[in-house]
């Protein structure tokens, strides 16, 4: 056992350790500050190409993962190559199914200028080719060459009809072939009249030129539709030769896509096919029904759904609102007449679009709290492209006649963010989880506290302050800020990457500063902010301080009771912890209950807590045993605690109590212990030092301090102590002290004054020492158990003689 110093309770930073004297001296950071181990995993994560390496980033709130990891992913991604955009185009062969033409990056938003410029240029120039004289001249001659195969049919037949003693009557309805007698139309009265023989004759002739007359109207039927098909050819030609024209510098342009040069190919047969929209008139009137204003042109529009124009290196696309739709793309629809309808200019891409051939950052909390969010990524990854379909369609809730997307190559890597929790969930109860996602980049809370790293740590100051325009910090502050990360940190070796938190105490240490008119943040401006901080949190401690001063908690810092310690304890409040005294009492009897835990018996004690007091049966064996049975009933309890009590820290501390009772040597109130405890009596590590100590000295100081308060830690803590400067203060000036123990014995001879008593040669406890006391306690119990039970024995025997 020794005392601590006050050098040895807090481990102070000066800026003299510093080559500067302000955070505007400094570069701005350029790296991830103490994360070797996750750096590592990123680079190695980001570099391979092997599909199902993407990266789970694990770390607590706080460290800053989110922006360092975006911060790296930006400085590398200006390294590698823009990706390419992707249009989707309608399908001329499958309207249902638009086509997908990758293009090089820049490329997609250019080609979309030129198919709608083209397409107002052939709507202009092909009018303009069917209206010059020389279309006008080949039509007409073309028209004529028909004309004179019509007439000449005609002509044939009505000499076949005279020749055959009829004639042919065009009519609205159609010919009429009319009997000719004597050179004279026969009317239906004068044909009625005629002698029976003569009416059949004609019919019979009649019947004939019937079926002359049907061969010749097969004949002008397929003129008809060689006049048609050669006025079509001649339209064709015409307007072909347009696009020609209008289409060599275009194939020029887009030679080395072969995507495009087909689609392009498509385009001129579908507008070869489609004169009528390009000529005006009544057939493209009928391309729709009058009721629907559809633009006919629409086919012909280019969807650019990635634009990586404006891309410089790979896309780095950070989503915090994962939806289905958002990750995975949607169709859109629009209303007509109460039916929704879609085409493929309503198709719009998703996140997996945007950073496709780059990095897509999600928290996965927010994947997993969207539905089908992670089952369509998993999907995607997997199969290696983006198939854009309704999740409703996905997952069979109801299908409906919709359009089908070409699906999009995937080639990107996946970053999710996520508690280290949440990366073993999906670990163990998520089959592909292990298959997609085969890297893991954990970021630590905690690093080396060495001159680079607290360079550093400057570094981040420094970017800090110039990212969000605040007052640069002088080297005081950044001394104090380093002091205070070791504290975050519960370490004076280490310090805290909890840059989230640490990024505020700048702020408000700006603020404060900049309101008293400072040019830099200084080391005072620090402290206030630490102390105002903690105070905006600390009403519940307040009022608990407020309470044992005037004794409705009774806690002792003075004199000496039997069986009686005061142990520590650490209220945790979200945003701030503070530790708090506990009256922790012990009582012992003659018994074979052993050792019992009160908070247990009234289901108030956690599992941890159960566990450190059934360490003390095992002390109690291990050091008392062989002096005689343990006979024991004692009662272990915290005083007014009601509620729950978990942990092993106050294992110790139940342990002095014990001893005390049992020994009936009193304990030091103003003395507090904190410490857990094994089976062999060593004095063991726990957390939340700091503050158990600064409560139990704020108990002391509203008290009033004499001089001899003072709190009992294990040894193994020292380096976690961070004390707060008054704190640190008090121990200076002898007013607070803190031991360091490193067994049993060594903390009840400073809380009782008493030795704890080696064992003699013949295994014995010297006399007047505790362990001797114990004994000897321990031996008239199991003395006073030993005659109960035999005087028991004898009275269910009927002997009341004692020497029989």
């Amino acid at each position: 056992m020794r005392r601590a110093t006050a050098e040895e309770v807090r481990a102070l930073c000066t800026n003299k350790e510093f080559a500067w004297m302000r955070t505007d001296e400094v570069s701005p950071l350029d790296t991830i500050i103490g994360q070797e181990r996750a750096v590592r995993a990123l680079e190695f994560g980001l570099e391979i190409e092997n599909g199902g390496f993407n990266i789970f980033v694990a770390g607590l709130p706080g460290t800053g993962k989110n922006t360092a990891v975006q911060s790296f992913l930006e400085n590398l991604a200006k390294t590698k190559p823009t990706p390419p955009d992707w249009c989707y185009v309608y399908n001329f062969k499958e309207p249902f199914k638009p086509r997908a033409i990758r293009l090089p990056s820049g490329k997609g938003s250019e080609f979309a200028r030129d198919m709608k410029e083209f397409i107002t240029a052939a709507r202009r120039e092909i009018p303009r080719s069917f209206e010059t004289d020389e279309y006008a001249k080949k039509r007409e001659e073309t028209g004529e060459i028909f004309a004179a195969q019509r007439s000449r049919l005609f002509t044939e037949l009505n000499q076949h009809a005279t020749e055959a003693g009829f004639v042919i009557q065009p009519t609205p309805t159609g010919l009429f072939i009319i009997p000719v007698i004597d050179g004279e139309p026969v009317k239906e009265k004068e044909f009625a009249a005629l002698p029976t023989e003569k009416q059949r004759e004609i019919i019979l002739r009649r019947q004939k030129l019937e079926e002359g007359v049907a061969g010749t109207f097969r004949e002008l039927q397929n003129i008809e539709r060689k006049a048609h098909q050669a006025m079509r050819d001649l339209d064709r030609k015409v307007a072909g030769f347009v696009l020609s024209l209008l289409t060599k510098e275009f194939s020029e342009k887009y030679a080395g896509i072969p995507a495009v040069l087909s689609y392009f190919e498509g385009v001129q047969a579908d507008i070869l096919d489609n004169l009528g929209l390009f000529r005006g008139g009544e057939e493209s009137e009928r391309q729709s029904p009058p009721w629907i204003k559809e633009d006919p042109f629409r086919r012909y529009a280019v969807n650019v759904t990635v634009d990586n124009s404006d891309t410089v290196g790979a896309p780095v696309v950070v989503e915090y609102n994962p939806t289905y739709n958002n990750l995975i793309g949607r169709i859109e629809k629009e209303a007509v007449f109460g039916a929704l309808v879609t085409d493929f200019t309503m198709i719009r891409a998703g996140l997996l679009h945007k950073a496709n051939g780059g990095y897509l950052v999600i928290p996965v909390d927010e994947l997993l709290r969207n539905p089908f969010s992670w089952d369509g990524l998993k999907r995607a990854l997997r199969e290696r492209q983006v198939v854009i379909e309704d999740a409703s369609e996905r997952f069979g809730f109801f299908t409906t006649k919709t359009i089908q997307p070409e699906p999009i190559p995937l080639n990107l890597k996946v970053i999710l963010l996520g508690d280290p929790s949440l990366y073993y969930l999906l670990y163990y109860y998520e089959p592909d989880f292990q298959e997609l996602f085969k890297v893991k980049a954990e970021f630590g809370t905690r690093m080396d506290r060495t001159p680079e790293n607290i360079e550093k740590y400057t570094a981040f100051f420094c970017t800090l302050c110039e990212k969000e325009q605040l007052l640069h910090l002088d080297g005081s502050a950044v001394a104090k800020l380093v002091e205070h990360g070791s504290r975050l940190a519960e370490d004076q070796t280490k310090l805290a990457t909890r840059f989230s938190e640490l990024a505020d105490v700048v702020r408000e240490a700006c603020y404060y500063a900049r309101k008293e008119g400072k040019a830099y943040a200084a080391e005072a401006h620090v402290r206030r902010t630490i102390e105002e901080r903690f105070y905006r949190s600390n009403m519940i401690q307040e009022r608990i301080n407020e309470l044992i001063v005037r004794g409705m908690f009774v806690i002792d810092t003075g004199g000496a009771v039997v069986g009686q310690v005061n142990g520590l304890a650490v209220v945790n409040l979200g945003e701030i912890s503070f530790g708090r005294p506990q009256r922790i009492t012990a009582t012992v009897a003659a018994g074979r209950e052993g050792v019992v835990d009160i908070e247990r018996e009234s289901k108030l004690g956690g599992r941890i807590h159960t566990k450190g007091v059934l360490i003390l049966s095992g002390y109690l064996a291990e050091t008392y045993s062989s002096e005689a049975p343990l006979a024991l009933s004692a009662r272990l309890v915290f005083e007014q605690s009601y509620e729950g009590v978990e942990g092993d820290s106050a294992s110790s501390t139940e342990l002095y109590a014990l001893l005390s009772a049992l020994s009936g040597v009193p304990i030091r109130q103003e003395l507090a212990v904190t410490g857990s405890v094994n089976q062999k009596g060593k004095i063991q590590a726990i957390g939340g030092l700091n503050e158990k100590i600064e409560g139990y000295f704020d108990i002391c100081r509203a008290k009033g301090l004499s001089g001899t308060e003072g709190v009992l830690v294990p040894r193994v803590n020292k380096d976690n102590l961070m004390l707060r400067e008054d704190v640190v203060d008090a121990v200076r000036d002898g007013r607070f002290h803190i031991y360091f123990i490193e067994n049993i014995d060594e903390g009840i001879e400073v809380l009782t004054g008493c030795p704890a008593g080696a064992r003699n040669p013949d295994g014995s406890f010297p006399e007047g020492t505790i362990h001797g006391r114990v004994a000897a306690r321990l031996k008239e119990m199991a003395a006073k158990l030993r005659a109960e039970k035999e005087a028991q024995t004898r009275k269910r025997t009927g002997n009341d003689n004692p020497n029989h």
